[in-house]
């Protein structure tokens, strides 16, 4: 078997290179025309067409969402293995986050797998994720059930860090509203219950909560409605807060805390609050570390080492924590930017079309290729990728 596997894996070079031109024509395209949330109509066409033409059954407008999709090749249904396509841009700073790298290098690996291996082998799957930036197309497609019949699924990520797993914590937002009472500031002062004033305390109040916050975790808030006019004492005032924490009970803790916080400022102002979760609830990420260490060796023949991140240091959020709750999955980072470089910036959005792009985006496909293709031969690799899963999964119920 290891010498198959070798022979098979040599294999998966000459598939990426013989496709290196045309991958990066994809990547280029959907760096010149972004798309945003739910809206990437033109690089889902792309994609699941280059699929399909590749002799991948698709299915569009998975879990009933207009730009997801998903591709699947092999004549049994398990095992199987996910390659996971992000391809929404940033709102006006276009593919500041790299999302066209992320989808030509996984179509890459889904192309290059598929070719390497007979059809009787698993299932190469490849899911269009939409959404990634802002509403969460991986949550919809999680609760839709997507991904359990799958093994594992494998992705990467540009930035300015070469790291192994992904530091990614878990976040929500939350819309809180006061409501109180209009009067005019001169004519009938003490008739008014000011909601601005409401939402003002509140915005205090987290920060001296936010002292005491532990690493990872923390609370910004903007005012969405701060009232109609300064000669109204305003009955209604709104703002959005970001929660994020390292770990998905963290944040419900401390999402907990912030309805308290807003509960005894109402008390406190005579006012009324109303509490509502704003956006999906991305999941801390959950690194497979027996995948992505296959992913690392590969990832090395191509002359990029990555290492585990640095401590106390996180990258922020993303869907994927979902996905990774509920089986094996990697999300390693490679950078197209040296670390005094920042994605979701415009310098970034230029480095995702360099050269530097380029040889990463090929160097992914390749070390996602091999790496997939290892887990659909290997029953032992599946096998300890699932003990460690659910090892884990055990822990958090206790």
């Amino acid at each position: 078997m290891a010498d198959t596997v070798d022979n098979v894996l040599g294999q998966v070079l000459g598939e990426v290179a013989a496709r290196a031109e045309r991958l990066w024509e994809i990547a280029r395209t959907l760096h010149a025309d972004p798309e945003y949330a739910f809206e990437e109509h033109r690089a889902a066409r792309l994609l699941s067409g280059e699929l399909e033409r590749a002799g991948f059954t698709v299915e569009r407008e998975l879990a009933g969402l207009p730009t997801a999709f998903a591709a699947r090749a092999g004549t049994v249904p398990r095992p199987a293995v996910a390659l996971l396509l992000e391809y929404d841009a940033v709102p006006g700073l276009g593919h500041a986050c790299g999302h066209n790298l992320i989808a030509a290098a996984g179509l890459g690996a889904a192309l290059a797998a598929r070719a390497v291996l007979d059809k009787d082998e698993g299932t190469v799957c490849v899911v269009g994720t939409p959404a990634e930036e802002g509403g969460g197309g991986k949550v919809t497609e999680t609760e839709a059930g997507v991904f359990d019949d799958v093994d594992a699924a494998l992705m990467f990520h540009p930035g300015v860090h070469n790291w192994q797993w992904a530091p990614l914590t878990a976040q929500t937002q939350y819309r809180i509203g006061f409501h109180g009472r209009a009067a005019h500031p001169t004519g009938n002062p003490t008739e008014g219950i000011d909601a601005l004033a409401a939402l003002i305390q509140l915005f205090n109040t987290l920060a001296v909560v936010g002292r005491r916050l532990p690493q990872g975790a923390h609370v910004q808030g903007i005012v969405t409605d701060g009232g109609l006019a300064t000669n109204i004492v305003p009955e209604y005032a709104e703002g959005l807060f970001g929660l994020r924490a390292a770990t998905t009970d963290a944040l419900e803790d401390l999402a907990g805390e912030l309805l308290t916080c807003a509960h005894g400022v109402a008390r406190a102002t005579g006012t009324t609050v109303t509490f509502g979760r704003a956006t999906p609830r991305y999941e801390h990420f959950r690194d497979s570390t027996v995948l992505s260490a296959r992913f690392a060796e590969h990832l090395a023949r191509t002359g990029t080492e990555v290492t585990p991140p640095e401590p106390g240091v996180y990258l922020g959020s993303s869907d994927i924590g979902n996905v990774s709750g509920r089986l094996p999955a990697i999300h390693p980072f490679v950078a197209i930017m040296d670390e005094d470089g920042s994605d979701h910036t415009p310098e970034f959005a230029t480095a995702a079309a360099s050269d530097r792009a380029r040889r990463v985006m090929l160097a992914a496909a390749e070390a996602l290729a091999c790496t997939a293709v290892e887990l659909l031969l290997s029953t032992e690799l599946r096998e300890q990728a699932w003990r460690e899963h659910e090892s884990r999964a055990a822990v958090t119920v206790k």
